[in-house]
């Protein structure tokens, strides 16, 4: 498979390579980060999340791609496309995701990144509907999910005590085809 690249005003999102994962990691597996996300990962975990993410695009031709700030090469996080996989969760259906280190946030990335991603989804990929996933004290994600067109579906929500276990549900939002090419974008 040829590696995949994709550029944006600021960014690039793109096939990972060995060397950037050390980087990866160094940047997005902090306390702030990984707050909703299960908590800072031991090397059995970084290594368990790395062989899915490069499984998914060998499998599905799309991942979570390496985020790349065009201006310094500067390793952000990830964004991307995936099937949705968690146990009780909207199996199969397209899932949008994003992890962007600290020093990234309230830039504009991830929205940047997010965008460029449900704009592959529906056209590369041919989804009729993307879905993203996060946990209900993740107002941050939730928020850009909101700003970015999609809208709660409550009845997709399950149970999963991984990544909060005082509010032990995730919550979903999606966006269908129509909306999203009704919207600006």
């Amino acid at each position: 498979m040829a590696d995949f690249r994709h550029e944006t005003e600021r960014l690039v999102l793109r096939s990972w390579r060995e060397d950037d994962w050390p980087r990866f990691w160094e940047g997005t597996n902090t306390p702030a980060v990984m707050r909703w996300l299960g908590g800072v990962c031991d090397e059995g975990k970084r290594m368990a999340a790395q062989d899915r993410i490069l499984s998914y695009e060998r499998d599905h031709g799309h991942t979570f791609w390496c985020v790349e700030r065009k201006e310094d090469s500067e390793i952000l996080g990830f964004c991307g496309l995936k099937r949705s996989n968690q146990a009780g969760g909207p199996i199969g259906m397209m899932e949008a995701g994003w992890r962007l280190r600290e020093s990234a946030w309230g830039k504009g990335y991830a929205r940047e990144a997010a965008q460029a991603s449900l704009d592959l989804g529906f056209d590369r990929f041919e989804v009729d509907e993307v879905v993203a996933l996060t946990v209900q004290r993740n107002a941050g994600s939730w928020g850009l999910m909101k700003r970015l067109g999609m809208r709660r579906r409550e009845d997709l929500d399950f149970d999963n005590a991984e990544f909060d276990d005082e509010d032990p549900v995730i919550i979903v939002y999606s966006i269908g085809r129509a909306t999203w090419e009704g919207a600006d974008g």
